[in-house]
């Protein structure tokens, strides 16, 4: 059987054809007909993040190795339960699965089916031994992966009391500016805000600027479900009065109080005098933070750089809960 470190580095070279030939292509077509806030950009931004920051040979190999200890082939049973709301968010749990020397039994959004499988497929032929099975709600498991909004959160925690479970629930990011960003800069922000629709947690919706400063955000084309958002964020923050910068795509709130918004087409700014009351703002609000997008050195421990929001790194993990070292500590 191959290596995790030959799997997943061959994945990574499969990868780079996605899209050139026709069963990519074929894969891609069918996840936008069964998602409507999928689009052919957003699955290429997607799957060339996952290449470039998770399947590099060199970067699995010192991935792998922060886990000398790990006890591979212990079969574990564990479930991934997966989410949908951008393209392939729940292969890095697939992964770590896979890596620990474990077998997932997946399953996958109605959201990213097609995405999702089609990987598996490419999976088990580069690996004919690879065991990677479909979720039976019936079934016994060793441990539950399992990430959805808050009220899917706390329907897992009641169904898998008894069972070793990493669980994530509804987290937001947001950016903070220092006044001082390049034109370069803020196209890169406007990628962390409008990639995917702004759907994943690692999406930007609350940014803190400096008082007086005016970021200017790129509007962009986007879907037909995120316009028709727009459309009724613009309608009812119009009947109710509030002052909003229209960006043609999106509304540009600015707020007293640092809030995330109520529309997923809505982006709210918060002006600070004080970089130290945007830290303390921060770290009170942590446990509902991804990450920070910013250029201020030692804003945040899950900084990132402008535009890298959506390239995480497979040291990266979702509600910086260690997926490997949890699924290490289950026996």
């Amino acid at each position: 059987m191959k290596s995790t470190i030959q799997i997943f580095s061959e994945l990574g070279a499969r990868l780079a054809e996605f899209g050139k030939e026709e069963r990519s292509r074929s894969a891609m077509a069918r996840a936008i007909a069964e998602n409507e806030w999928f689009s052919a950009s957003d699955i290429h931004y997607a799957v060339e993040a996952i290449r470039s920051e998770m399947l590099d040979t060199e970067k699995i190999e010192k991935w792998l190795s922060k886990y000398p200890s790990l006890v591979q082939h212990r079969n574990l049973r564990v479930a991934i339960i997966m989410a949908g709301n951008i393209p392939l968010v729940g292969f890095f749990d697939l992964m770590c699965v896979i890596a620990s020397g474990n077998t997932p039994f997946v399953k996958p959004s109605s959201k990213d089916r097609v995405l999702e499988e089609y990987i598996e497929q490419v999976l088990r032929e580069i690996e004919p031994s690879l065991r990677i099975e479909a979720y039976d709600e019936k079934a016994d498991y060793d441990a539950i992966i399992a990430t959805g909004g808050d009220s899917a959160n706390l329907y897992f925690r009641t169904a898998f009391a008894d069972t070793p479970a990493l669980l994530r629930g509804s987290r937001h990011s947001v950016a903070v500016l220092s006044g001082k960003e390049k034109k370069e800069d803020m196209e890169r922000l406007s990628d962390d805000i409008f990639i995917h629709s702004g759907l994943g947690c690692r999406n930007v919706s609350l940014i803190f600027a400096p008082k007086g400063s005016k970021p200017k955000i790129a509007p962009r084309k986007m879907s037909r479900a995120y316009h028709n958002n727009y459309l009724q964020c613009r309608a009812l923050l119009t009947m109710q009065g509030e002052k909003f910068e229209d960006l043609g795509e999106a509304v540009l709130v600015r707020s007293k109080v640092a809030t995330f918004p109520r529309f997923l087409s809505q982006i709210n700014i918060v002006e600070y005098s004080s970089l130290e009351d945007v830290k303390s703002w921060l770290a009170t609000n942590d446990e509902s933070l991804q990450c920070v997008v910013s250029a201020i050195e030692g804003i945040h421990s899950r900084q990132v750089e402008f535009g890298k929001a959506q390239f995480p790194s497979l040291f990266d993990y979702a509600d910086e809960r260690d997926t490997m070292q949890f699924l290490s500590a289950i026996y």
